[in-house]
């Protein structure tokens, strides 16, 4: 049963990143738009240097490279990120298991590795990077009426054409035919073992999962509502703290139209303290309160604050601090 309940509670993390809607279309958009570039790259940009050594590397470098590239972006961008190394920085992991952690990394890393993935798909199934890596390594004996003695150089510059002789060149035609059969292979093949890997990963998430599907979709919706009116409600707090900041050291602040409307209506911006910020930043696991959803971090601190229980906020939001405000 314990450990039932271990599993149940941290494969929570997993279903954050199957259940949302958008997380699949911004996905969609981002397998697109890595389709793309790399279309144009192969269009444009690619050119194979037909020279013994360098093919290979340049191959490898045409497909690792910018799969690298994308996949370090797309951890950067994530904000999963971030709160996992606000979480290390602020409270040391103690809120966080082994199991948790893992499942975490696990979220990031499956919405990071979307561009990178497509990216290596694409290059083997159209076959150009490698090819040309994968070229010098034709075993020369296998081809019927090739001249003997011929070695890896030569087999090197046959992606080019006119690098040879003539009477060489059309053994290309054979040999890009069984390398491309090759590569194309592998890409389905990496598109089989991930379509399987992501068909287990949810029914992972379904059989783990506490929560019903109405109440996942909820929790999806509250926390994109508070991102989106926590976003913009920072911005026009930021904006007013800065006017009142910028009037008192020069006496006044010119704001245009919807500025003035903003600082009529609120009239003023209190500073927020560290350790507020602190409680509402990091990594959050869903809890309940005497059968209450607590949906985030944010919904915690509110939660407390109503009760003015600061004791058991302190207990529960793990942090150290100088003293509450």
């Amino acid at each position: 049963m314990a450990a039932a309940a271990l599993v149940t509670e941290n494969f929570k993390f997993v279903s954050l990143f199957f259940k949302s809607k958008d997380v699949m279309i911004f996905n969609g958009l981002i397998a697109l738009g890595t389709v793309a570039s790399q279309t144009a790259y192969n269009v444009f940009a690619f050119h194979c240097p037909c020279s013994s050594g360098r093919n290979y590397r340049y191959g490898l470098a045409a497909i690792g490279a910018p799969a690298l590239a994308f996949f370090l972006v797309g951890i950067m961008m994530n904000k999963s990120t971030w709160d996992l190394v606000s979480e290390c920085r602020l409270r040391k992991l103690r809120k966080l298991s082994a199991a948790a952690g893992f499942a975490l990394l696990g979220t990031i890393i499956g919405r990071a590795v979307v561009a990178p993935l497509t990216w290596v798909v694409i290059s083997l199934l159209q076959g150009q990077a490698y090819t040309c890596a994968l070229s010098e390594f034709v075993n020369a004996s296998t081809l019927q009426g090739f001249p003997s003695g011929q070695g890896s150089d030569v087999m090197a510059k046959l992606p080019c054409e006119g690098s040879v002789p003539t009477e060489l060149q059309h053994f290309w035609v054979e040999i890009e035919r069984t390398l491309k059969y090759e590569s194309q292979l592998t890409g389905w093949v990496l598109v089989a073992g991930l379509s399987l890997t992501v068909f287990l990963m949810l029914c992972m998430k379904g059989c783990s999962s506490p929560l019903g599907y109405r109440q996942e979709n909820y929790w999806s919706q509250y926390r994109s509502n508070e991102k989106s009116l926590f976003e913009r409600t920072a911005a026009v707090h930021a904006r007013l703290l800065a006017a009142e900041n910028v009037k008192s050291f020069f006496g006044f602040v010119a704001l245009d139209k919807e500025d003035k409307e903003q600082l009529a209506e609120h009239q003023t911006a209190n500073p927020i303290c560290s350790t507020n910020w602190n409680r509402v930043t990091g990594v959050y696991l869903y809890r309940e309160k005497n059968g209450v959803p607590l949906y985030s971090r944010l919904n915690k601190w509110a939660t407390y604050t109503l009760e003015n229980n600061w004791e058991a906020m302190e207990k529960e939001m793990d942090m150290l601090t100088d003293g509450a405000c």
